[in-house]
């Protein structure tokens, strides 16, 4: 080949390739077998090897005759020159090097797709060198971190700055390790983010790529965010530290029920229960077979509200001991979670406040039992004195001695309920059974409640019709308790309404009022023994608590039910429903 680019020669092998004849390929006749977009390129590289007087080299394709495809060859020249360093000519070679660039090809387009997965995977990548410099980092970590390539390029701890201060030495020594050893890198840190300043904790993991001889030629690494899953362990500790703290309290009794079979308990409920840890591990603790009989039926429907809410409002019962003795508790439990069959039992020794509660039970009757002779005889006295002084027309004294009566009446009731919470604790509130006509009794309890509450009117609407078999006097107590809280919790309004209504089942009794009004807090307590509705000021309202706790009980003994409906400055409404059992 001249300085000029012309060809002077070329071998067969060339010319059968190309298909060219000697004579077409002499000249710039060899221009003809190069593909056109490497005409021009390879004209300019050839020219600027001659100027310079130095070898050429330079890929080019050349088309074969036979198939009329263009294949990449190396051309390569060296320059020939005279005693003067005058090129007269390259003698020079043209190499296949088809597959090469083929395989150089397919590289550079697995790069791209990887780099494209790179940036689109929503993880922090990159890749280092075998040294540990960093080569690459998708664009997400240069986002986060706030460091670009060219700064973590020139310094392979550049970016340490960016972890938490107690996480450097850490990551430093991992990675060391890993550089010395060849095996994978792994460690938890935490990384400042650019914008926030915020550390949230990553998995940083990175594999060893080797060639064919084993030799490691790059790190691939990826940072995968775990803040969540760190935040979801420590609160993950922090409840079984909770639950251990809890376990091994000397206060809760815990144990956990497989069916009815005790499998784990704390050494509090064992200590409760006499139990031992050997009596544990040999199955001798069935919770049912513990239970008295007196509770069994309880515990069905505790059982029940157990398996369809997958939790149980407390409730009172009782153990019997290893030692035979009965155990007051008050129980509650929960089902363990993807274990419908098991179930943790939460038990609170309830011996002390049922002794208190027993002792108080105790003085009540007994300080009832004591007052009630004295009253009667006091009434008794004042009854006699009043008709002694109304003949002798001293209206001054009988109007005192009338104050008098009233008060002693209202002590006389209070007396009566207090006699009547001791007789239903200890199970023995006496009822009596008659054919009861109710509108009659009600309007008789309506019309003395009128007479002593002219501040009100009762406005009585509707009838049953119809006689029931039940405690006349009891049945009256019900209706006459509400309608005098009607007027005591209406103390501006004037009105209260009592509606009776009948189906062909029950009989329903509705006493509405428009007073204060019972807020949603306390509507669930009103019935307990000794509970007291407090006001908008948290002031309880006049009385013991105990007269609907009274009627609730009576109205439970008849087989009925009671019902409260309630908004704050509007009223209560109280609704009885009793069934129907009719007289002939």
């Amino acid at each position: 080949m001249h300085p000029d680019g012309s060809a002077e020669y070329a071998n067969p092998r060339w010319c059968d390739y190309t298909g060219m004849t000697f004579e077409q390929y002499q000249g710039y006749g060899w221009l003809q077998a190069i593909h056109p977009d490497d005409q021009q390129r390879i004209l300019a590289e050839w020219q600027s090897a001659v100027l310079a007087g130095k070898p050429y080299e330079g890929e080019q394709r050349l088309r074969s005759s036979t198939t009329g495809d263009y294949r990449w060859f190396l051309a390569r020249g060296a320059p020939f020159k005279d005693a003067q360093g005058t090129i007269l000519k390259y003698f020079g070679t043209s190499t296949d090097i088809d597959e090469q660039k083929q395989a150089e090809q397919r590289i550079k387009a697995s790069e791209e797709n990887w780099r494209v997965l790179a940036e689109t995977v929503p993880q922090m990548v990159w890749t280092k060198r075998p040294d540990g410099h960093f080569e690459y980092t998708n664009q997400r970590w240069c986002d986060y971190t706030g460091l670009t390539l060219e700064q973590i390029q020139s310094d392979q701890w550049a970016y340490l700055p960016v972890l938490h201060p107690d996480d450097r030495d850490g990551n430093r020594a991992h990675w060391q390790h890993a550089l010395e050893t060849g095996t994978m890198f792994e460690y938890e840190q935490r990384l400042r983010h650019a914008q926030t300043g915020e550390y949230r904790w990553f998995l940083v993991r990175a594999l060893p790529v080797r060639d064919g001889t084993s030799q490691i030629i790059k790190w691939f690494g990826t940072s995968t965010d775990i803040e969540e899953q760190k935040r979801t362990e420590e609160a993950l500790r922090q409840s079984q530290e909770r639950a251990s703290i809890l376990m091994n309290s000397n206060i809760i009794g815990i144990f956990v029920g497989e069916g009815d079979q005790i499998v784990d308990a704390n050494d509090t409920f064992l200590r409760m229960t006499g139990y031992t840890r050997e009596d544990l591990r040999a199955g001798r603790m069935n919770w049912t077979h513990m239970t008295h009989p007196d509770y069994l039926a309880r515990t069905v429907e505790a059982q029940h509200e157990l398996d369809t809410q997958q939790s149980l409002t407390p409730y009172e019962k009782e153990y019997v001991c290893k030692d035979g003795s009965r155990l007051p508790v008050l129980v509650g439990a929960v089902l363990l979670e993807h274990h419908s069959f098991q179930a943790i039992t939460f038990v609170l020794d309830n011996s002390a406040r049922k002794e208190l509660e027993q002792r108080k039970d105790d003085f009540i009757s007994m300080a009832s039992h004591e007052l009630r002779n004295p009253l009667t005889a006091l009434k008794l006295r004042i009854t006699l004195l009043h008709r002694q002084l109304a003949k002798q027309g001293l209206q001054a004294a009988v109007s005192a001695l009338c104050s008098m009566e009233t008060q002693i009446n209202k002590l006389t009731r209070l007396v009566e309920e207090l006699l009547d919470v001791s007789k239903i604790q200890a199970g023995g509130l006496e009822y009596a059974q008659e054919w009861v006509e109710l509108d009659t009794l009600l309007r008789e309890i309506v019309d003395t409640i009128r007479q002593t509450n002219p501040s009100h009117t009762i406005m009585m609407r509707g009838a049953v019709q119809t006689s029931l078999l039940a405690d006349r006097d009891r049945l009256g107590q019900v209706f006459t308790n509400l309608l005098s809280n009607a007027i005591k919790y209406s103390p501006g309004a004037e009105t209260v309404e009592m509606d009776l209504s009948a189906s062909a089942e029950t009989v329903t009794v509705r006493v509405q009022d428009h007073g204060l009004g019972i807020p949603r807090e306390q509507r669930d307590k009103i019935f307990e023994r000794f509970y007291r509705v407090t006001d908008s000021r948290q002031r309880a309202i006049p009385g013991l608590g105990m007269g609907l706790y009274i009627v609730a009980e009576i109205v439970k003994h008849h087989g009925g039910t009671i019902m409260v409906e309630s908004e704050v400055g509007k009223g209560s409404a109280f609704t009885v429903t009793l069934p129907m059992r009719r007289g002939d």
